[in-house]
């Protein structure tokens, strides 16, 4: 067994018999804990290796006690202190229980910790939408079905088997092969063809391919992690997102980050207006909202996607400008005149070339003239595009 230790963070103050249960399952499997109070409400039951009660709340001035400031404390707080422990290797994984209040603030702090340490939550609203809980950080939720007030047959479990999972998730047992350069990949659901083409093609040049879904949590998790040094170049495929950013669509959620430079680092980006032809909204043939019953539809499932008209393509090709001019010596367009996605081509629903033609028109304007910009036959989903985008990068990647 490794000598491994797991950070148990929570409030302990309402969650205190619940916590120690987690902190004795986690030591009965041979790991040791490290045990962080970060509850407003009280002292702890036990004495935690870190009592942010005492030490952060009730250091504040009487006045400034208010739940609110005292939450952001201690969440501050907590956050450096879980970061210390990684960076001196004195935690492996981090744990914790709780409802809305200590799910929201447990999952805050867990977040400093990196892509791949185990993040466990269990928590009373797991079921219900926990994307700004998750949002690009690999937490695992775990939800506990019943209230977490006391250990009982029904709840114990649930928490023995979340300590279980923690202690695994902390001892992996597959080592992966390095040495090859990475690529992230962006992707979704109407270029699968091409993505699944140009993976193959740059895996034969000598390439790790990782790939995001582009769905607004996908294209910020790259952008993250490349600022992390995880990547060596970027086929950013599918731009739809920005898309649905402005229509609100499905693949909304996009923060300032998305296509800007990778701060700090000199990471090349192809950049492909993959899905840029439309938004992808929640409705079927059944509901389509008024405003959309004039323009041309690509029935999906319970999503479908709507033709951006020429206004709206413009508002994205200056975004895509704004973005890409910041550090144009990184960055290459390559243009598909043949489809931006499997409903953008000849005979399907959403083929509109001269609606396309004015987003790449004013991407020619307005793009830095050091910024390469090529357009070439193909449709996005064509084996030839996949070739010539992988070889693009390559030679990108090749100075």
């Amino acid at each position: 067994m490794p000598n491994r230790t797991i950070a148990v963070l929570g409030t302990f103050d309402s969650k205190g018999e619940e916590h120690r249960f987690l902190k004795e399952r986690i030591e009965a499997r041979g790991f040791q804990t490290v045990t962080l109070h970060v509850g407003t409400g009280g002292p702890s039951p036990f004495p935690p290796d870190h009592d942010l009660f005492s030490e952060v709340v009730e250091a504040l001035p009487v006045a400034e006690r208010d739940r609110d400031r005292s939450i952001q404390a201690v969440r501050e707080e907590g956050r450096r202190r879980l970061r210390t422990l990684y960076e001196q290797g004195a935690v492996h994984g981090a744990i914790s229980a709780g409802g809305g209040t200590g799910t929201h603030l447990s999952t805050g702090i867990m977040r400093v910790l990196p892509f791949g340490v185990p993040k466990v939550m269990v928590s009373t609203v797991a079921s219900r939408d926990m994307s700004s809980v998750v949002g690009t950080r690999d937490i695992t939720m775990m939800h506990s079905v019943t209230d977490i007030l006391g250990v009982n047959s029904l709840l114990g479990p649930i928490l023995d088997a979340a300590a279980g999972a923690v202690c695994g998730m902390a001892s992996p047992t597959w080592d992966p092969p390095k040495g090859r350069p990475r690529i992230g990949l962006t992707m979704f659901g109407f270029i699968t063809r091409a993505a699944e083409a140009a993976k193959e093609r740059l895996e034969a040049l000598g390439y790790e391919v990782v790939s995001f879904h582009a769905n607004g949590t996908g294209g910020m998790a790259m952008e993250e992690l490349a600022a992390e040094g995880r990547f060596d170049g970027l086929l950013d495929l599918a731009t739809h997102e920005l898309a649905d950013e402005l229509k609100g669509g499905y693949c909304r959620g996009i923060g300032p980050q998305r296509l800007a430079p990778v701060p700090g680092r000199t990471v090349p980006r192809l950049v492909v207006p993959g899905g840029l032809d439309c938004a992808v909204l929640e409705f079927t043939r059944d509901t389509v909202p008024a405003e959309y019953r004039d323009r041309p539809i690509f029935f999906y499932d319970f999503r479908s996607a709507v033709r951006l008209s020429p206004e709206e393509s413009l508002v994205i090709a200056d975004q895509v400008v704004e973005k890409l001019n910041l550090q144009p010596q990184n960055v290459r367009v390559l243009v598909p005149r043949g489809g931006w996605s499997e409903a953008d081509g000849p005979g399907a629903p959403l083929y509109a070339p001269e609606i396309s033609q004015t987003l790449v028109d004013r991407l020619r304007r307005d793009l830095d003239p050091a910024i390469p910009m090529e357009e070439c036959a193909d449709h996005i989903n064509d084996p030839s595009f996949a070739d010539l985008a992988a070889r693009t990068l390559h030679a990108m990647l090749q100075g």
